[in-house]
């Protein structure tokens, strides 16, 4: 038993809720979707009533058999998504989700920060704390994001500063962003364009702090130019490095840090 838990002024019974979201499982309301989906248990037997306490000093509790300590705290990983997976945990429809990339039955509740169309690949930020979530999508912590993207024709330096400035799509104005030309030379457009950049194409990286549906693809259109492949490879603090694609790793002590210091 750890000193911290022993000594928070005796914190039961609490609700099985609580419990869970402050073991780092989920959000309180993400641990009331477990709980009446009859995937969690205390001393083995199944608890889906939302009133049910617990006593996390002797009771048993588990998610999809694997059980849950207060002392765990929150799970943080990053995936390095391919094309052609759904960022979503499931799909009625049996199309490959990211959920079979992240080991979920180790961190059960884990779910994605934000998310990545289908045919984008890079960075996808899993955790099972919903507040830290909540305040990385929130327009006012302007989280900046890195794409890189192979699009049809070589933007023109006119382009690229409407880029910078803020171009007009149909649901408004969007924020200056951070935009440039890449050598097809450099590392980083390697995702995109993993041997010489095609004939007619050009690799732009751009950074935004929004998170509107499709919006690199829609911004690049309004300058005329179709984005052909797109790749994020930084979120906030967090970039991906040689992570190899389809693959990912636990962030380190100090990113997680680095996420938790975000207001």
């Amino acid at each position: 038993m750890t000193d911290s838990l022993a000594s928070d002024e005796r914190i039961v019974p609490m609700r099985l809720q609580r419990f869970l979201a402050r073991a780092g499982v989920a959000s309180r309301r993400g641990s009331e979707n477990l709980m009446t989906a009859g995937r969690v248990t205390v001393n083995g037997k199944v608890a889906s009533e939302l009133g049910t306490k617990v006593d996390p000093l002797v009771d048993v509790v588990a998610v999809d058999g694997v059980v849950v300590r207060l002392s765990e705290g929150f799970a943080y990983l990053m995936l390095n998504k391919p094309a052609g997976y759904l960022t979503t945990m499931s799909d009625p429809h049996g199309r490959p989700c990211v959920a079979s990339l992240v080991p979920t039955k180790a961190y059960p509740g884990l779910f994605p920060v934000g998310r990545l169309d289908a045919d984008t690949t890079g960075l996808l930020l899993f955790t099972t704390n919903g507040e830290l979530a909540h305040r990385m999508l929130h327009p006012s912590t302007h989280v900046w994001k890195h794409y890189v993207a192979l699009v049809k024709g070589t933007p023109s330096k006119r382009e690229l500063s409407a880029l910078s400035q803020g171009v007009e799509l149909e649901d408004g104005p969007t924020a200056p962003a951070r935009v440039s030309l890449l050598d097809d030379a450099d590392p980083v457009c390697r995702p995109v364009a993993p041997g010489r950049v095609p004939r007619g194409h050009a690799v732009v990286g751009i950074s935004i702090h929004e998170g509107r549906k499709h919006q690199v693809k829609r911004m690049m259109e309004a300058v005329g130019h179709e984005v052909v492949r797109l790749h994020r490879d930084v979120f906030g603090p967090l970039a991906l490095g040689d992570v190899a694609q389809g693959s990912g790793r636990e962030l380190s002590a100090e990113e997680r840090a680095a996420l938790e210091a975000l207001h």
